[in-house]
């Protein structure tokens, strides 16, 4: 007597699939083989198992929350991706990699990299309906990267929501008639506040750039009216949480926390504002920056091309690591957001739609940032290159620009509203992704997803108060080197080598043609399969490589704080091998028995030793709508 599996995706041979109306259910069919062949059967129709057995489920188990539109799914895709780093750091990293030419090295990454692990990403969440973690009955070994992914996204809520408090704090001072960081005459300012100007190239010095002079009222403002940094020696000497920020960041978490709480229902509806008003506020800053005097030189640096700098191997390091963190590929997000969709939904279409509408979001805001760039190096009559700066971009520079024009509060408000919504919606997404990753996982955690969200809330509230002390911008600056550094591209590499290499892009191809109804092209084939595997592999040995000394301006970090670092980063990296050595280990039978379980997809094969008794468990678990006639032939 021969017992035969038959994978999935060749059920189609047995019998042509029907669609259906009714819940959810899997067949669950026992075979028992002894000695004397198959000596019983049993059958039965049971709700869907949890990640941990077959018992039957709640019906939050059953049926599965879902966008409550399209457009709800795509706004949150678009703005977990579009965040502060379109504004923050693109523009910079363009004009100073040779400006039209950096567009060379970024345009290539985001086809053969970018768009595909986005692809993989938004495909892999939808077709399987679980979060990061649980997503990998696929191929359980890897379910390591799903703790991976899920630690990184915590770690960046850590920080991230503070750099959102901030915000929140500039638009607070900003509701006034004359802007907090105009003049010299506040509490504040040191004695050596300069106003702009009455700076000339003697008070500069020659080594000194404009963004590099820190005595300005903007400067001052930031440094030590908002972080009060002048009252802290280094990471070592914190101090206490200052209460304005504080505030600031209660508010922030409390949006987040009612942002989430009822699921993609209620979050859904929220990025109705936090993923449309940046568009519309950076369209009028757009409009107002390329009026001003000398507008038109800083659209000219930030557009030269140098092709010169394409020698250079850190411009395509950079160009790299830019689209894997920009479009958030790796963070679980992506996976998440994607597991609320219908099956049948266009997933294809999706990526290609938001990740270019990502992009060239990147591209356009350059033109707002460097107009009002070019404004400012024609107002102090130096270089573009004396005012571009990504350390106080968004927080020096842009403001102080903004307060010299006519209605300076409006445009300051403006500004500060977009930077809020950008950082909002991206940390929504940061937080779902742990959310539903762990719930996903522990259904209990599922069944009080209020409570549990405000738990995750309430504790990247705590971790934060870190970075909100006078000495706080150096727990960020360390938070931001090494927790979402190269863990999270290391993360990137394993997922697509998992999901290319163990699960198989065959079987994945026909996933995705399960639910589009075409196959993916040999293009995507060929990428998910040996270009973004060996472009992740490259990224994460060039990060690691050209990982110098950590610093913040002119303070060099403690060599014990860097070994901290590193620390955090192996926290969240050495899931994927400590989970794989545990599964493996736990798991009953023989060593090839082991092996094979721990690298099939759960939903193809899965046996239990009991002793002598072997226990053939073939799981086809319809969840979609379809019927699926029994895959075993005896």
């Amino acid at each position: 007597m021969n017992i035969q599996v038959l994978p999935e995706h060749k059920l189609s041979s047995v019998a042509p699939l029907k669609q259906f109306n009714m819940e959810k259910k899997e067949v669950e069919l026992i075979l028992v083989k002894e000695q004397n062949g198959v000596q019983y059967t049993n059958s039965s129709v049971v709700g869907s198992p949890s990640s941990r057995g077959c018992s039957p489920g709640s019906a939050d188990d059953v049926v599965r929350e879902t966008w409550g539109k399209k457009l709800d799914f795509l706004l949150s895709v678009i703005g977990f991706a579009v965040d502060l780093a379109n504004v923050w750091r693109f523009p910079y990293l363009c004009y100073k990699n040779g400006g039209g030419a950096f567009l060379i090295p970024y345009v290539l990454f985001l086809v053969i990299a970018g768009m595909p692990l986005f692809y993989m990403e938004l495909a892999l969440g939808q077709f399987n309906r679980e979060g990061a973690a649980t997503v990998w009955k696929i191929c359980p070994v890897f379910k390591g990267v799903g703790y991976t992914v899920i630690i990184i996204a915590l770690y960046v809520g850590f920080y991230y929501n503070v750099i959102i408090a901030w915000s929140l704090y500039y638009l607070f001072a900003s509701l006034t008639s004359e802007l907090p960081w105009l003049g010299c005459k506040h509490s504040w300012n040191s004695p050596n506040c300069t106003e702009p100007q009455h700076i000339n190239g003697t008070i500069l010095g020659n080594r000194t750039s404009y963004s590099k002079f820190k005595n300005t009222p903007a400067g001052e403002f930031y440094e030590r009216g908002v972080l009060h940094i002048h009252e802290s020696r280094g990471i070592d000497d914190l101090g206490l949480p200052r209460w304005e920020l504080a505030i600031c960041l209660i508010v922030v978490v409390f949006i987040l926390y009612f942002s989430l709480w009822k699921g993609v229902k209620s979050s859904g509806k929220v990025v109705y504002v936090t993923a449309t008003m940046p568009y519309i506020v950076l369209l009028v800053l757009l409009i107002r920056g390329i009026t001003l005097p000398g507008a038109m030189n800083g659209i000219r640096a930030y557009l030269h091309i140098d092709l010169k700098k394409l020698n250079n191997p850190q411009v395509w390091i950079d160009a790299a690591t830019q689209i894997f963190y920009s479009l958030g590929a790796g963070f679980g997000v992506l996976i998440a957001f994607a597991s609320y969709n219908k099956f049948e939904n266009n997933c294809y279409r999706d990526a290609i739609l938001t990740s270019t509408i990502n992009c060239v979001t990147s591209f356009i805001s350059g033109f707002a940032i460097f107009s009002v760039l070019g404004y400012m190096a024609n107002q102090h009559q130096v270089n573009i290159k004396d005012v571009a700066t990504e350390a106080g971009l968004v927080f020096i520079i842009y403001p102080e620009a903004i307060s010299t024009l006519p209605g300076a509060t409006f445009f300051a408000i403006v500004f500060f509203i977009m930077l809020l919504t950008l950082g909002i919606d991206s940390a929504m997404g940061g937080m779902e992704a742990v959310i539903t990753g762990l719930s996903d996982d522990f259904k209990i955690l599922k069944r009080n997803r209020k409570l549990f969200t405000f738990i995750v809330a309430f504790g990247t509230f705590l971790m934060a108060l870190l970075c909100i002390t006078n000495g706080g911008i150096y727990v960020l600056t360390l938070l931001d080197k090494y927790a979402a550094g190269t863990s999270i591209l290391f993360g990137v590499l394993i997922e697509a080598i998992g999901v290319s290499w163990f699960y198989g892009v065959d079987r994945f191809s026909e996933d995705i043609e399960r639910m589009t109804g075409f196959k993916p092209g040999i293009y995507w084939r060929l990428c998910w399969k040996y270009v973004s595997p060996t472009l992740s592999f490259f990224v994460v040995i060039a990060s690691i490589v050209t990982s110098g000394e950590l610093r913040y301006d002119d303070y060099v970090f403690p060599d014990w704080s860097n070994i901290v670092g590193w620390f955090i980063a192996l926290s969240s990296m050495l899931c994927v091998p400590i989970y794989a050595i545990y599964k493996f280990l736990t798991l009953p039978g023989t060593f090839k028995e082991r092996t094979a379980y721990c690298i099939t997809p759960e939903h193809e094969y899965h046996m239990v030793m009991e002793g002598n008794v072997r226990q053939y468990k073939v799981r086809q678990c319809k969840r979609y709508n379809y019927n699926y006639s029994l895959p075993i032939c005896i």
